[in-house]
């Protein structure tokens, strides 16, 4: 695909907010052509397509801001419209003497990011992966806030009077929380101990809860992933978390152009570090943390349980590379065979 100067007749760049939408209208020089500011609501996108067919009639391009938050709505009404969307992350403002900002620069500064691009992002769909993508925030803080409670309780436990503390040395994290969640209070006991027993209580309650939460989110994020997606779950050393995350990053047939796109998405492409007689290459620290979390995890796993991961670390070791570099190198290798796996078995 070439530029898209040479592919539409005007680019509609979006500045998105909380209660408004602002839009300019450029043609394939970058020239503002029209303005205008509307309510982020289901007739200010019905204003925004007309204002559109109104001041850039024949072939055009949306650029639009966040599209994954205040820009979620229109970016849905006008790809149910047939119209063409485009994904801009925040266009650069350059510096200047006067510090010129507003939604309308912000708006045409969107479009010429557009048109200044050689390659353009889709948006990520919604559905299922707009569902896989809540329920993994969902569980990441029931997940999160059962680690606080955990720590909260053991740092209860080492302060507590020594007749309650001895109750639960030499027990598992596990077994603290069960009991903890069982103890009672008594009128004969001192303030500081019933006070201690009562926030135990409630930080293990709290902690189970969170555990039982997660949980059920885990199985219906498993659900939604083997409709999606079988074959991903059927690969070695891939969970459903990890398959869940691999979905919401790569969202959709045709969405990145090839799977080195998606390795540079993931933080996988190799960065080189060579120097002089050194030739080498070192890990990628950009690109979509929670992608690149989930292949190191796989990874990971492979190295742990698979064989065939195994021989191929053990042959890589005996040519000198070193650990992190071998996993660089799994992590490369796995990001082009899910991206394969995913184009070729996932339905539009």
């Amino acid at each position: 695909m070439g530029m898209l100067a040479d592919e539409v007749d005007h680019v509609i760049g979006v500045d998105t907010h909380r209660d408004t939408l602002t839009a300019a209208v450029t043609d394939p020089t970058g020239a503002v052509k029209a303005q205008t500011t509307l309510a982020t609501d289901a007739f200010g996108y019905r204003r925004m397509l007309a204002f559109a067919r109104k001041e850039a009639p024949g072939k055009r391009a949306w650029a639009i801001e966040g599209t994954g938050s205040f820009g979620a709505g229109l970016c849905s009404f006008l790809l149910e419209k047939g119209e063409w969307v485009v994904e801009i992350d925040r266009p650069a403002r350059p510096r200047s003497r006067t510090g010129a900002k507003s939604d309308e620069l912000d708006a045409a500064r969107a479009a010429r990011e557009a048109l200044s691009r050689a390659h353009l992002a889709q948006p990520r769909r919604r559905g299922d992966r707009e569902a896989l993508r809540v329920l993994l925030a969902t569980r990441e803080s029931a997940v999160v806030g059962r680690t606080k409670a955990i720590c909260l309780l053991k740092a209860l436990l080492v302060s507590a009077p020594g007749q309650l503390r001895n109750q639960f040395r030499n027990v598992t994290t596990e077994e603290q929380l069960i009991r903890c969640s069982r103890l009672r209070t008594t009128p004969t006991q001192s303030e500081e101990h019933r006070c201690t027993v009562i926030s135990l209580r409630a930080t293990a309650r709290r902690a189970l809860a969170l555990e039982a939460e997660a949980a059920d989110l885990e199985a219906d994020i498993q659900r939604i992933v083997a409709k999606m997606a079988p074959l991903l779950l059927q690969e070695p050393g891939v969970g459903p978390i990890s398959a869940a995350r691999i979905l919401c990053s790569w969202s959709h047939p045709g969405r990145l152009r090839s799977e080195a796109a998606f390795a540079a998405i993931a933080g996988a492409a190799p960065i080189p570090a060579s120097s002089g007689q050194t030739v080498r290459h070192r890990l990628n620290r950009g690109g979509d943390r929670q992608l690149n979390r989930a292949l190191h995890t796989v990874v990971l796993c492979r190295l742990a349980r698979h064989e065939e991961t195994r021989v191929y670390a053990a042959k890589r070791a005996a040519e000198g590379k070193t650990p992190r570099e071998i996993r660089r190198c799994l992590t490369r290798h796995l990001a082009r065979r899910l991206f394969k796996l995913l184009e070729s078995s996932v339905a539009a």
